[in-house]
């Protein structure tokens, strides 16, 4: 393998890759990169056996051929040359190392065989349909600030992505839960996504697919198995294994008898429970809604730092009512709300309460009250 490449390509790439590699592995060939280059091409990929990634870069390539090299030093490495250099990587004779050279400046680095570099091969994805980058960025903005990170209830560590067909349209919907608060939203159903089986997408995978996708104008191509899922764009293909389990029926926490509503500025109701929750103890955070006609009365209360009121003007005809709630989820679902206007659907102090951006009737959050 000889191959010629300019750093900020290469750099771009290994940038994709080397977020993927554990920075610790009791597999010494999971903290590799494998180097493969052919045509004009050059491949970068990396993996942790339960999610791979496929980066590709243009390459000048003097002899085609393989090889693995410590993925963070060669990032490290990389990073370090000079602007608008041209890298050169090189196999030695006896492909144990692998030569840099980038102007004046030489490194080799001990290479394992790229033999043992796992297979990333997904298998057959009967599934496949296109979806827009920036609605993709959309369903995973809008969820992933609900999905748990307890590992016990690993079936909760990711967003549910599944076809639904209720109503007049059929639609994609992405749902997250912590069990303390859910988040769903939806969008029309791509075409390609019919049949679609309900998947539950790793909050890694989730992570480094949002990253990548930042600057992405066009489409993306989603494959789908029941145990597999990859989405492929630009030049660079994600793969990953799915949560192998079940997902609760979200559907029974998502209430319908909720007959109090109130109508708020989302900026002024957000900035207002920020203030306020700095008084809040680190523990439970809780801060009180007292409601009435016309008006809520935001406060904290906590042994060891006083207390905190605010009142704001709202819409709010109901019967006078106090409810708690954990103010790092108000916060969570204020801030990815899109329009001005932010709606909650109360019962009473102990029920689930509803909240909808007035701007988007595709997106409902659902929140558990707290005590205070």
């Amino acid at each position: 393998m000889k191959l010629t490449i300019e750093r900020t390509a290469l750099l771009k790439s290994l940038g994709h890759v080397q977020s993927v590699v554990e920075r610790r592995n009791t597999i010494p060939i999971l903290s590799n990169v494998l180097v493969e280059a052919k045509g004009e091409r050059v491949a970068l990929t990396a993996t942790d056996m339960d999610l791979a990634i496929v980066d590709h870069a243009p390459a000048e390539i003097a002899a085609p051929g393989a090889a693995t090299v410590p993925a963070h030093m060669l990032y490290d490495i990389v990073r370090k040359l000079p602007e608008g250099s041209q890298v050169s990587l090189e196999l030695a004779g006896d492909g144990g190392q692998v030569a840099i050279k980038a102007g004046r400046s030489r490194f080799t680095l001990q290479t394992l065989p790229k033999e043992d570099f796992p297979s990333t091969a997904a298998g057959d994805l009967p599934h496949r349909f296109p979806l827009a980058a920036v609605d993709l960025r959309s369903l995973i903005d809008h969820t992933r600030f609900a999905i748990s990170t307890e590992e016990t209830r690993y079936y909760l560590n990711g967003i549910y992505v599944h076809a639904h067909n209720g109503g007049k349209q059929s639609t994609l919907r992405a749902v997250a839960t912590d069990g303390h608060r859910l988040a769903r939203v939806e969008m029309p159903l791509p075409e390609g996504a019919e049949k679609i089986p309900g998947v539950i997408i790793p909050r890694k995978m989730v992570g480094e697919v949002r990253k990548l996708i930042e600057e992405v104008d066009g489409a993306v191509e989603v494959s789908l198995s029941d145990t597999r899922v990859r989405f492929a764009f630009n030049d660079i293909v994600l793969t990953s294994k799915l949560i192998d389990g079940s997902f609760p029926d979200y559907q029974r926490v998502i209430p319908t008898g909720n007959d109090k509503t109130l109508e708020v500025d989302r900026r002024e109701f957000r900035d207002a429970i920020d203030r306020v929750s700095t008084i809040s103890s680190e523990k439970s955070r809780a801060v009180k809604l007292s409601l009435k006609s016309g008006s809520v009365v935001i406060s904290a209360t906590s042994p060891e730092n006083g207390t905190a009121v605010e009142e704001l003007e709202v819409k709010y005809e109901g019967a006078p009512l106090e409810i708690g709630f954990n103010s790092r989820y108000l916060l969570d679902v204020a801030d990815e709300i899109d329009g001005d206007g932010l709606q909650m659907v109360l019962a009473d102090a102990v029920a689930p309460t509803l909240v909808r951006d007035m701007a988007d009737a595709m997106a409902l959050y659902v929140l558990m009250p707290m005590r205070v």
